[in-house]
């Protein structure tokens, strides 16, 4: 199967909103939510995760590259703010293939050494799914959620 990372165009918008990964809402932000954030979060960078031509997912990382000169990132790492398949597509390995090209995507980056993200616990299938790339618990809680991080220079 084909996954790619696209870019969220007036295209797309419509159709990438109205997915859904059936959590409601306690693991990922709706859709919806995550454009209006990226709208106003310079360092957002957000993509629809495409399978094979079809719209099946959607990702968004916080680039501190992205930071305007006259806001300087709030973080210097690159962070997974959002990673979400519809339900009608899980456990297919479709989430899998997308984590797979946004640690590409990041890996690929000058001068990166480690991603990180967080998710809302309970969850020791996402603790084992993240693990499963290399990511390691940090210890730390921000805003609830349990931080992971994967170190990229290894």
């Amino acid at each position: 199967m084909n996954v790619r990372l696209v870019a969220v165009t007036r295209a797309n918008l419509r159709a990438l909103c109205k997915l859904d990964a059936g959590d409601g809402g306690v693991q990922v932000a709706p859709n919806v939510m995550s454009m209006a954030q990226a709208a106003v979060h310079l360092e957002a960078w957000p993509r629809a995760i495409e399978a094979d031509g079809r719209l099946v997912g959607f990702v968004m990382l916080y680039d501190p590259s992205l930071a305007p000169p006259e806001h300087p990132p709030e973080q210097p790492h690159f962070y997974v703010w959002r990673l979400m398949i519809d339900r009608e597509h899980q456990r297919g390995g479709l989430g899998r293939a997308a984590m797979q090209r946004v640690i590409e995507h990041v890996r690929a980056r000058p001068g990166v050494d480690r991603l990180m993200l967080s998710y809302v616990p309970p969850a020791d299938h996402l603790a084992r799914f993240y693990g499963s790339f290399g990511f390691e618990p940090t210890g730390e809680i921000d805003d609830g959620e349990l931080v992971m991080s994967l170190r990229l220079d290894r």
